[in-house]
């Protein structure tokens, strides 16, 4: 799928917990993978997503599909490696969580998306403005 020559491509920074469960294809949400592998938005990340990334599908779905999806995003050019340069720490309720935000900001992503209730907060916070949406917001924006 092409974009219009008008419309930048989007940038979704994506939760890890959204990220593993639309690897599988029998997932609901597997269209947000399929997307990313065709090129329909652009998947900022860190060395530290990355690892969270990696953990988390290993854990929950082996170490053998972990490698693979890991060696495809490091394939993918809509995969952008961000360095984050300032800690916001805007997610009081988890500082994990913090890492994220960072990252949108970092990148000026258009879309942080989640069904984390922690981010909830960041709506509330003038600056820096993140966006953040669940899933099903997030879909009809990658319909071109």
């Amino acid at each position: 799928m092409s974009i219009p020559e008008n419309q930048a491509m989007i940038k979704a920074v994506i939760d890890t917990n959204i990220f593993w469960v639309s690897i599988s294809r029998r997932s609901s949400s597997h269209w947000l993978f399929e997307k990313l592998i065709k090129g329909e938005f652009i998947l900022p990340v860190t060395t530290e997503i990355l690892s969270e990334y990696e953990e988390m599908i290993s854990q929950r779905m082996g170490a053998e599909v972990a490698n693979a999806v890991m060696e495809t995003l490091d394939c993918l050019p809509n995969v952008e490696l961000i360095t984050r340069y300032y800690q916001w720490r805007l997610v009081t309720a988890d500082p994990d969580d913090d890492k994220f935000v960072d990252r949108a900001v970092a990148c000026n992503a258009d879309f942080l998306v989640t069904h984390d209730s922690h981010f909830n907060a960041i709506s509330r916070i003038p600056f820096p403005k993140v966006n953040v949406v669940d899933l099903k917001t997030f879909q009809p924006t990658l319909t071109f």
